[in-house]
């Protein structure tokens, strides 16, 4: 009887141990890192095997996951890298850190649960996520990998002009697109005339570019946020590369400086287009009154610290520096040949940009729940031209000087502290605030006597913001995104307080299929003001001000994405824009023309941009690539321009096709193509003093005719499109890789609209309405870039 009783409450004592059990959940947080380099991965998946219900790391590679308490099988899994699977049995809260090695075979051709690039079980939608290795397989000009021009292969991106990196989204302008270099802005995001960009692919860890649904965290721009992340240094071992092309080199170095605790990155590019000029105009001046002398050439240097205290506290130091040259002169004695005319001519133009970044910040993990970041940082962009040009005469013992000088800046300073909360399984809540101090530095010197316009003086203005996001479950198979970010800005004794509330769903009803919406609002407090169709960097920053009011824009998306067999994944997006108090310059009117003060030049209007985007991805086997296609419309408004009247915004493209392929034959042969196609480019014609019924336009041997070119961009340039291949063969070397790249770009030579220009035709008269022989007008379509090949050597140690 005594033993039974005993057994009774031994099973009661079980049972409720098990029901305790059943009712209790564990925290399990760390670390994803690279197991070869110790570097920290950027939004691996780590999920629990049983139930498929997880998360994803920060931008710093730190994770927590609530799970049931007792035996549970976690699985972590990033793109590149081999699938990591760890045991889990504890009662208390343990620290897991995931170590992935990177795959060295061929991924078999089965889609991966988990995997980041399975765009049905990605939750933010209008992001594109570009892997390094991608960037650096896709042929682009001159055989220089460029993370911007990969960007423009992605539906909804549009490119500028021919051969440049500017980026154009769903409608925005340049200016609404806030670059970002770990954290930090940058305002130029181009070198050499926007032929190549900032980021060198070298020293990039991660790049994400959303292009709407934009996550509560940030803000500042209209359009897009690109996200780039800069490798953090190999804590194991010191490692490298270099490459040398035909325009340019660059040298990579990252390893430790203490070893597994500290260590460090640089990099650095350099073109040398003046170095080759060189000897070709010093033989051009050698018997010639005309000495002539080119600087041309740009640099870039990315260098990073990270310091480990201990497995809550980690500090980085990062900085950027990159400038860019272009200069000319020429110097002429003709005194000889006319002693009456000049003695002397010294004619010198030269123009300079640099941008400057730095940033200092500190990862500190309050509880295996509560993570934060803290974060000091500094940005500076400078554009500077000067004309000079000095004749003297011999009789007059005169000299008679020209001068110019144009310039502009623009510089913050700013600190911001974000945390990252992991309450429950089913909320994940960011958080932070930040406050930015900025100098504005606009300016006009006619003359070496007048060396500032006094109507573009330098202003000062502050800016603060505040977020909240909470990412939550509902139901199991919907999850919910919803946020507000703040902004305050004061200038001019005028504060503009703006919330921006956003909100995406993604509901999952079946495995291989996801459904997604958005809504966001955006609101910008700079103006870039452009007065040519170059991403030109003397393009002026300036702020909002009393006159004219912060942008603002209001975004709707909605889409779906499908896991296809034989690993295809295909995404679908559609989506309006409005958008409101945006500038423009006035007909005929820039800055640089006038003096005056750029709110007197400048107009107040409204614009929309509605369309679909279609992307059809491989990501996983030897053939990997995508297929984009948009169609989209694109309009702007202002009460005295076009007579009040909508017109095209000038990168309105009703079609936008790209076809990007990349096949690996085996360990040393790889190869890959892009194709493009785009509808041709919205530009102003101006008004002919002669017009004809109808306008030929020369292009090559073909011939266009232009019927109706009357209103702003009224007028299409002929339909781009181009097609670049590109091999690389590789080979182990005792101490690293060699790989030799020889790549062409627009293989079959498509001349390519880049500017248009009226010409006489001297060959044609005939007699206006008084009579009057007159000449008419051919309107010419100058080409910039034919087939342009290219061989870069580089080595990877």
């Amino acid at each position: 009887m005594h033993i039974s009783k005993n057994r009774n409450i031994l099973l009661t004592v079980f049972i409720f141990c098990n029901i305790a059990l059943l009712g209790q959940n564990i925290t399990v947080s760390g670390y994803v890192t690279d197991k070869q380099t110790g570097e920290r991965l950027i939004g691996a998946n780590i999920f629990n095997k049983s139930t498929l219900k997880g998360t994803s790391g920060n931008n710093y590679g730190f994770y927590s996951l609530t799970v049931p308490a007792g035996e549970v099988t976690l699985v972590c899994s990033f793109i590149g890298y081999e699938k990591q699977q760890v045991e889990v049995n504890s009662m208390e809260d343990p620290t897991l850190n995931f170590e992935l090695q990177p795959q060295t075979d061929e991924l078999e051709e089965v889609v991966v649960w988990g995997n980041s690039e399975n765009k049905v079980e990605q939750k933010q939608m209008s992001m594109v996520t570009l892997p390094v290795q991608q960037i650096q397989k896709v042929p682009v000009i001159l055989g220089e990998a460029d993370v911007l021009k990969t960007v423009q292969l992605f539906p909804g991106i549009q490119s500028g002009l021919e051969g440049t990196s500017g980026i154009y989204v769903r409608g925005g302008s340049n200016d609404q697109n806030l670059f970002l270099i770990d954290g930090v802005p940058v305002y130029s995001a181009n070198h050499l005339l926007g032929f190549f960009s900032t980021f060198n692919p070298d020293a990039v860890k991660s790049v994400n570019v959303y292009k709407g649904g934009f996550p509560a965290r940030f803000g500042g721009r209209l359009s897009s946020v690109v996200d780039v992340w800069m490798k953090d240094g190999n804590l194991k071992k010191l490692t490298g590369s270099f490459s040398i092309g035909l325009i340019s080199s660059k040298l990579m170095l990252e390893g430790p400086l203490i070893k597994d605790k500290t260590s460090f990155m640089v990099s650095a590019r350099r073109t040398y287009a003046d170095l080759i000029a060189k000897p070709v105009l010093a033989y051009m001046n050698r018997n010639s009154n005309t000495k002539t002398s080119l600087d041309l050439y740009f640099y870039d240097i990315n260098a990073k610290i990270s310091h480990t205290f201990s497995d809550r506290s980690r500090l980085y130091w990062s900085i950027y520096n990159g400038s860019d040259k272009f200069a000319q002169g020429e110097n002429s004695d003709n005194a000889e040949e006319n002693r009456e005319a000049t003695i002397s001519a010294e004619n010198d133009m030269g123009m300079g940009w640099s941008n400057t970044v730095s940033s200092l910040r500190w990862n500190y993990l309050l509880s295996n729940k509560l993570f934060s970041n803290t974060s000091l940082s500094y940005s500076k962009f400078l554009f500077d031209v000067e004309y000079s040009n000095i004749k003297t005469y011999q009789e007059e013992n005169l000299s008679v000087k020209d001068y110019y000088r144009y310039y502009s800046g623009i510089e913050d300073i700013a600190l911001k502290i974000d945390f990252d909360y992991f309450p429950t399984q089913k909320h994940t809540f960011k958080f932070g605030s930040s406050a930015t101090r900025y100098r504005f530095s606009p300016g006009v010197s006619l003359s070496e006597e007048n060396d500032t316009d006094s109507s573009q003086k330098d202003t000062y203005a502050n800016g603060f913001s505040a977020y909240i996001e909470d990412e939550f479950s509902v139901a199991g198979a919907l999850t919910i995104n919803m946020g507000v970010h703040l902004s305050l800005f004061n200038v001019e004794r005028t504060n503009y307080f703006r919330p921006q509330p956003r909100v995406s769903l993604h509901y999952r009803p079946f495995e291989n299929l996801a459904f997604k919406a958005s809504y966001s609002r955006m609101v910008q407090h700079l103006h870039l003001l452009n007065s040519s169709g170059l991403e030109l960097p003397m393009d002026l920053w300036v702020p909002v001000t009393a006159k004219y009011e912060p942008p603002v824009s209001d975004q709707f998306a909605l889409g779906t994405a499908i896991n296809l067999p034989n690993a295809f994944n295909l995404t679908v997006e559609g989506f309006y824009k409005g958008m409101k108090n945006l500038i423009e310059y006035q007909e005929g009117a820039s800055l640089i023309s006038g003096g005056r003060n750029w709110e007197d030049v400048v107009e107040k209007g409204i614009g929309w941009s509605y369309g679909a985007e279609f992307l059809l991805e491989k990501t996983i086997g030897k053939t990997t690539g995508w297929m984009g296609y948009t169609w989209s419309k694109t309009e702007r408004q202002f009460e005295n321009i076009n007579y009040g009247e909508p017109f095209p915004y000038k990168y309105d493209r009703r079609h936008d096709i790209s076809l990007v392929v990349s096949h690996k034959f085996n360990e040393r042969i790889d190869v890959s193509g892009t194709w493009v196609y785009s509808t041709g480019a919205a530009v102003t014609v101006a008004p002919s003093r002669y017009p004809l019924t109808g306008v030929p336009i020369y292009a090559s041997s073909i011939t266009y005719y232009v019927y109706n070119f009357n209103g702003r961009n009224g007028f299409r340039l002929p339909d781009y499109h181009r097609l670049d291949l590109g091999i690389n063969f590789r080979k182990k070397k005792k101490h690293g890789v060699r790989t030799w790249n020889i790549s062409a770009y627009n293989v079959y030579n498509r001349l390519n609209a880049f500017m248009l220009s009226w010409r006489y035709d001297y060959e044609k008269r005939f007699k206006d309405e008084n009579g009057i022989t007159v000449k008419p007008k051919k309107l010419y379509i100058f080409s910039l870039l034919p087939i342009i090949p290219s061989v870069t050597y580089s080595y990877k140690f």
